[in-house]
């Protein structure tokens, strides 16, 4: 389920997605907080993996306000090799049963590009599949979205995540991620699926640094056809780079391209930072409804 005001400023957009029981109300932006259990993540590699350290990190995101907690079995970082399907599903089931477990009422994004994975840990209780690939590394992930009628996080990426960074081109960045969105979204309507729908242009995933603060400056403009957009800037090399900083030190720099986001018309934000990204949202939101 999705719904659009026809208003002229893109981050007055309303939309909402629809869970089996419940509906997520995205008339303000909500966050959605990473929780990688994986080794090698770029930034929070091997912090999580514990079963005490997931339900930590878990319970601070939510009681931060994250709407949405994030599960990642596989690092999708530059330069990143696959693992083993049986091995991500092992770690990623383990962990969804471990969080909703103690904590039921938390909606689940699943990140994996695989449909079988996704289709298992939505039977074992998530609630939403985020995507890296918007359905080009594995064919019947389209048909089993349609199958689990669960909101979808279609991402844009070029190359894998093995060879996206090296020497990305495009002839317009944001016209090139546009079609690839309405592309795939037909091949979506085609099996019935016409909401529930998030995009997300991938920031960092096959793009040089300018591709990214020119994907960044437009963002308004994947509003336009008609779905929520998320936005993953956290703490991400389009800041290590342009500040000569490292992720560790790049909450500041996250924390103001999440602020350029939100006035652009993300409605999303997936973040390890929930806190700051909240705080972010609050004034945002309070800036934009203040009449002169």
């Amino acid at each position: 389920m999705n719904k659009r005001t026809d208003k002229s400023n893109s981050f007055l957009s309303k939309f909402s997605l629809s869970f089996n029981d419940r509906i997520l109300n995205l008339d303000s932006p909500k966050v959605m907080g990473i929780l990688n259990i994986t080794p090698d993540s770029f930034y929070d590699g091997g912090k999580f993996l514990s079963e005490k350290k997931m339900l930590s990190q878990t319970e601070k995101m939510l009681s931060e306000g994250a709407a949405i907690i994030d599960i990642g079995a596989v690092s999708t970082r530059p330069g990143a090799f696959e693992i083993q399907e049986e091995e991500e599903q092992t770690n990623l089931i383990k962990a969804l049963k471990l969080i909703l477990q103690h904590f039921p009422d938390t909606i689940i994004s699943i990140d994996t590009y695989r449909s079988y994975i996704a289709e298992a840990a939505v039977n074992e209780g998530a609630s939403m599949i985020n995507d890296i690939s918007g359905g080009t590394f594995d064919d019947n992930m389209f048909k089993t979205v349609a199958k689990l009628k669960v909101p979808y996080i279609l991402m844009h990426i070029k190359g894998t995540p093995k060879t996206m960074q090296i020497n990305p081109v495009y002839g317009d960045v944001v016209k090139e991620i546009k079609e690839f969105f309405t592309k795939q979204i037909k091949l979506l309507a085609d099996l019935g699926v016409t909401g529930n729908i998030v995009l997300d242009p991938g920031f960092g995933f096959g793009k040089t640094l300018e591709n990214n603060f020119e994907i960044l400056q437009n963002l308004n403009t994947f509003c336009d056809l008609g779905f929520p957009v998320m936005a993953g800037l956290s703490r991400k090399s389009m800041i290590n780079k342009l500040l000569q900083t490292i992720p560790e030190k790049a909450l500041n720099g996250t924390t103001i391209l999440n602020t350029i986001a939100l006035l652009n018309g993300a409605n999303i934000l997936r973040v390890h930072d929930v806190k700051e990204a909240m705080e972010a949202i609050n004034l945002v939101e309070f800036y934009k409804n203040t009449n002169p």
